[in-house]
């Protein structure tokens, strides 16, 4: 038994799904035949949907295009992100708007953030907040045809999933260090004066509370004496 996809358009309410089966057993003419029957898009859309996406990555994998190990590693990396106790099995809301805005799926036209949450709230089960790889595959199948119109199916899905495959998050925000050059001459401490200077050593390393205070010396012998400590020497060298 063989079967393929005549048509699928999920844009309208009133599209179907076009399923047309051939059935041949070897040796009897009697028993072939072709079955067509049409699922609506309501009751297995998303199934055949996922269908698609599975036959599509399938081609992509034996054509050297882009495979859906790639993207579900992509996927792993967005799932963890910012959350240190997640398996990376399973995405929030928060993070799949995070992996479509920093790999491009969002563009401010055809897709926006608005469409990335009704998508996401449509796929996920009713109840959840988080949903697993099987579902992001049927979220990014419906994103595709909206990123990529005019493309087939298949077309847009490996479009889409191009823009995925291979990243990571992005650190927006992370705190950098200031190169400015008044910031090197407020750290240099060989411009140091007064008590300042006296808290560093010539490599500019800090001489901690030695550097703050004046410690007294409590060993016994004078400051201007030099001979502290060498007393055990000298009696060695008598006897």
């Amino acid at each position: 038994m063989s079967s393929f996809v005549l048509g699928c358009a999920l844009s309208s309410p009133l599209s179907c799904v076009i399923v047309r089966t051939h059935t041949h057993l070897p040796g009897r003419d009697e028993d072939r035949g072709t079955h067509t029957h049409i699922q609506h898009p309501f009751s297995s859309s998303l199934a055949s949907v996922s269908r698609i996406v599975q036959l599509t990555v399938s081609m992509a994998e034996g054509s050297g295009e882009v495979s859906l190990a790639d993207v579900e590693t992509a996927f792993h990396k967005f799932a963890v992100h910012g959350d240190t106790k997640a398996m990376g099995k399973e995405m929030n809301g928060k993070n799949f708007i995070k992996l479509c805005k920093d790999c491009k799926v969002i563009d401010g036209k055809t897709v926006t953030s608005t469409d990335v949450d009704i998508i996401f709230s449509k796929v996920k089960a009713k109840s959840a907040r988080v949903i697993t790889f099987e579902q992001f595959t049927q979220a990014m199948a419906e994103l595709a045809t909206k990123r990529f119109k005019g493309k087939s199916q298949e077309e847009a899905v490996q479009l889409l999933y191009g823009l995925i495959a291979g990243k990571e998050p992005a650190n927006v925000g992370v705190t950098k260090v200031a190169k400015a050059s008044a910031v090197d001459r407020l750290t240099d401490t060989s411009k140091y004066t007064g008590s300042h200077k006296e808290r560093f050593n010539e490599s500019g390393k800090g001489k901690g509370r030695s550097g703050r205070e004046d410690i007294p010396d409590a060993s016994g012998y004078v400051s201007a004496y030099k001979g502290q400590g060498s007393y055990d020497s000298k009696v060695k060298d008598d006897e």
